[in-house]
């Protein structure tokens, strides 16, 4: 790649950080800035040792960096290129399924119903109950929004305010989600199929603005609720409503890397210390 490589920056060698990382930062901010954009090819590791003055081991580190965060892909004998689904939703349900292959299982939910957590638990379970995916615990949480108390979303779109047939409506959803996440696993401990199952459901009375999905503590999916307006049925009638989308949202995906300054790494650890701050101080227990 010969052509000029000036927004890449050079490394600041009073940076405490390592120069690995320091790529890593110059090379993910020039694709979140879209200087190198979806699909692009980045410079060649020769390249980049070159321009920094590393060596290849080093710029190999950076990579598989941004490679664990997936913003690259490697292609071989081509080289590493931007990946480009970059800005595109990341489909969870293999990676819940891919949770369950160890002993171990922990899920954290945080959001407005769980539907999209309820049917894709519904898969990996069904490969337990035949006996291809085999964990010994299985322990779920699940953090939501009280549809009995006034929120600012849902909202009725003629008034935009509070409306309490509107809340009865997303509580209906909201319950048949969590009542169907609780069932689901714990009939696997029911069957004797699991060694042990807990799912704990809690409420708070934050309007539900974001999804955040963590698993076994190591990899976190996040996305945001959209706010639409658009016309359901209520009590038989229909209505306008200012409603949130949850379904094929973009997840963005960060994961635990072996670099504890990495961006998924720090990514994670402040999803994991926000979840555990909402559940052990404003959430309280779901009756379901």
């Amino acid at each position: 790649m010969s052509e000029n490589l000036d927004f890449l920056g050079k490394l600041d060698p009073d940076d405490p950080k390592q120069a690995s990382q320091q790529i890593a930062n110059k090379l993910r901010a020039a694709i979140l800035t879209r200087r190198l954009a979806p699909g692009d090819k980045l410079p060649s590791q020769p390249d980049l040792a070159a321009r920094y003055g590393v060596a290849r081991e080093t710029v190999k580190r950076a990579l598989d960096l941004l490679r664990a965060e997936r913003l690259i892909v490697s292609r071989q004998g081509s080289g590493a290129f931007v990946r480009a689904q970059t800005q595109r939703a990341v489909e969870l349900r293999p990676h819940i399924e891919a949770s369950f292959e160890r002993p171990h299982v922990t899920i954290d939910f945080a959001g407005f119903s769980g539907e999209t957590l309820r049917d894709a638990l519904a898969e990996a379970l069904d490969k337990v109950r035949v006996g291809r995916l085999a964990p010994e615990t299985i322990a779920v949480r699940v953090l939501i929004s009280d549809m009995t108390v006034p929120m600012a979303l849902p909202a009725r779109a003629e008034t935009q305010a509070d409306d309490p047939a509107v809340r009865e409506r997303a509580e209906r959803i909201t319950r048949r989600a969590a009542d169907g996440i609780i069932d689901q696993v714990a009939e696997l401990g029911d069957l004797g199929l699991i060694r042990s199952t807990t799912v704990e459901v809690r409420m708070h009375r934050a309007s539900p603005l974001f999804k955040l999905y963590i698993l076994n503590g190591e990899e976190v999916f996040y996305g945001f609720y959209p706010v639409i307006e658009r016309t359901v049925s209520i009590k038989g009638e229909p209505m306008a409503i200012y409603d949130l989308m949850g379904k094929d949202v973009p997840l963005f995906h960060y994961a635990v890397t072996d670099d504890d300054t990495s961006h998924g790494t720090q990514f994670v650890e402040a999803s994991r210390q926000w979840f555990d701050s909402v559940w052990s101080t404003i959430a309280y227990r779901y009756d379901g």
